[in-house]
C-alpha cells in the first residue's frame, strides 16, 4: 500500500498512490461504502489500518475509481508534514566513499556517521523546487536516499527487532553545497573542514521528499531495492540500497541507542555512487532531478535560484 498527502496546504489530504493516478482515500470509502471515522492526512496510523488495507486491495482491484485524479492535476506534499527529527548518514556506500577518494571500512570495522537536518526548513514538498542559495550558488549537489519513517517509538532497539518499529518508506534527496565555505577570510581551525560539509547540508528547501510512503508489508526487505537519479534525462546515479554498509535495521538500533525514536521521525540512510562532485557537475536553476527508487516511486525535483 501507497499513501500520500495531497494538497492544498491549507486542507491536506491522505490520498492512495500509484505511478498512473492518486485516489483520495474519501472518495474511495464513498464510492466503496466503507466508514472510515476522522481520516486526517496523517499517514502513520492509516498505515498500520486494516480498513485501510483492506479499501487499498479493493481500490487495486478497480480500473477505475471515481474522483481518482492524474499527477499532473494534485499537489503533492511531503508524506510527514512536521518529522521531530530528520537524521541521515554520510558514507553509507562504499562506492560512494571511493567515488570521493575516500577509502571504505568493513562495518564491523567502523559505525554509522549521522547528521541531522532541520525538520521546519530543509523539508521540502515534492515536485516543489530547491532553492538554489544566492549566499553560496555555484557547487550544489544532488544524492538520492531511500528514507526510513518511524513508525512507533522505540529506544535501544535491537537490530533484530528494528524493523518492528518502521511504518514504511519514502525518498530524500539529500541536497549538498559541496564547498560552502562562510568566511572566506577566516583564521583556519582544525574542524573548519567537517562544519563546512555540515553547514552545506542545512540551507533552506534541502531535504525534498516523498512523493509517498510505501507500507512494510509491501516492502518486507529495505534492502533489495534499484535506485536511480537522472538529471536532464541523463542517469547519474544507478545503484542498489543492498549497497549499504549498515543495512536499515542497524541504522535503528546504532541511533536509538543514542536517541530516542518517535512516530514520524525520518532515517534517510545514506547515498550510492554517482553524485555530481566527482564530476564537478552542479545543479543550475532549470535542472530537473528525477530520483526513483523501485516499489516507492519518483521524487521530481526542478532548481531555481533563490
Amino acid at each position: 500500500m501507497r499513501l500520500c498527502r495531497i494538497g492544498p496546504e491549507s486542507a491536506p489530504r491522505a490520498a492512495f498512490y500509484d505511478e498512473f493516478r492518486i485516489i483520495p482515500l474519501l472518495d474511495a470509502q464513498r464510492v466503496h461504502g466503507q466508514s472510515l471515522d476522522d481520516i486526517g492526512d496523517d499517514l502513520l496510523p492509516l498505515l498500520a489500518s486494516p480498513q485501510v488495507q483492506k479499501l487499498a486491495a479493493w481500490v487495486d482491484a478497480q480500473e477505475y475509481v471515481p474522483g481518482q485524479l492524474n499527477h499532473e492535476k494534485v499537489e503533492l506534499l511531503v508524506p510527514v508534514p512536521r518529522p521531530n527529527k530528520i537524521f541521515l548518514l554520510a558514507g553509507n556506500y562504499a562506492e560512494h566513499i571511493r567515488e570521493r577518494g575516500g577509502v571504505a571500512a568493513e562495518r564491523a570495522e567502523t559505525f554509522p556517521y549521522v547528521f541531522m537536518k532541520p525538520p521546519t526548513t530543509t523539508l521540502n514538498h515534492p515536485f516543489k523546487p530547491v532553492r538554489i542559495p544566492k549566499v553560496s550558488p555555484e557547487h550544489i549537489d544532488w544524492e538520492l536516499e531511500l528514507c526510513v519513517v518511524i513508525g512507533s517509538r522505540c529506544k535501544s532497539v535491537s537490530e533484530a527487532d528494528a524493523l518492528k518499529h518502521v511504518a514504511g518508506y519514502t525518498i530524500v534527496n539529500d541536497i549538498t553545497n559541496r564547498k560552502y565555505r562562510p568566511n572566506e577570510g577566516r583564521k583556519k581551525r582544525e574542524k573548519d573542514g567537517f562544519f563546512d560539509w555540515l553547514h552545506g547540508k542545512w540551507f533552506d528547501s534541502f531535504c525534498p521528499c516523498g512523493p509517498c510512503i510505501v507500507s512494510t508489508d509491501e516492502l518486507p526487505d529495505p534492502q533489495t531495492l534499484p535506485m536511480k537519479l537522472i538529471v536532464n534525462g541523463k542517469t547519474w546515479q544507478d545503484g542498489s540500497s543492498s549497497q549499504m554498509i549498515f543495512p536499515v535495521a542497524a541504522l535503528i538500533e546504532f541511533i536509538s541507542n543514542m536517541v530516542t525514536l518517535e512516530p514520524g521521525d525520518l532515517i534517510s540512510t545514506g547515498t550510492p555512487a554517482g553524485v555530481g562532485n566527482t564530476t564537478a557537475t552542479y545543479l543550475k536553476p532549470g535542472d530537473i532531478m528525477e530520483g526513483t527508487i523501485t516499489g516507492i516511486g519518483t521524487l521530481r525535483t526542478a532548481m531555481v535560484a533563490e
